[in-house]
């Protein structure tokens, strides 16, 4: 290993120290010309966002299983019962198949005994609160 003297130690530490003076981050000044009503329009989309909740529907789980069968499940639900929604939820170990955002209690119990003609194992899930 070499060793510096003190004068060429002076010589390649007082370059670096003038180099890293010079150096600035960048001072720009951006001006954001925005529409008004674009403030307006995200102040009703706060407000609606707030009235929904999603923990307040009834749902209905169809499957509790294995990955591949459960979407295959919900692929056949879903060309089944078109006009109602379905998703996979994963809980270990298994993956689940929900189905339905009723509103009410009655809404899904009505769609709960036409799935049941279709799906055996099925059941309904009340709302968290």
């Amino acid at each position: 290993m070499r060793i510096l003297t003190p004068s060429k130690k002076i010589l390649l530490v007082f370059p670096m120290l003038t180099l890293t003076l010079n150096i600035n981050a960048q001072d720009q000044n951006i001006t954001l010309n925005q529409d008004p009503k674009f403030e307006q329009l995200l102040n009703d989309k706060r407000k609606i966002n707030t009235s929904i909740s999603t923990n307040d529907t009834y749902k209905i789980q169809i499957f509790s299983g294995k990955s591949d069968e459960a979407k295959k499940t919900l692929s056949n639900f879903k060309r089944e019962f078109n006009n109602i929604d379905g998703t996979i939820i994963f809980n270990t170990p298994n993956y689940k198949v929900v189905v339905g955002n009723f509103k009410t209690r009655i809404e899904a119990e009505r769609n709960l005994e036409e799935i049941r003609k279709k799906y055996k194992s099925v059941f309904l899930i009340k709302p968290s609160k």
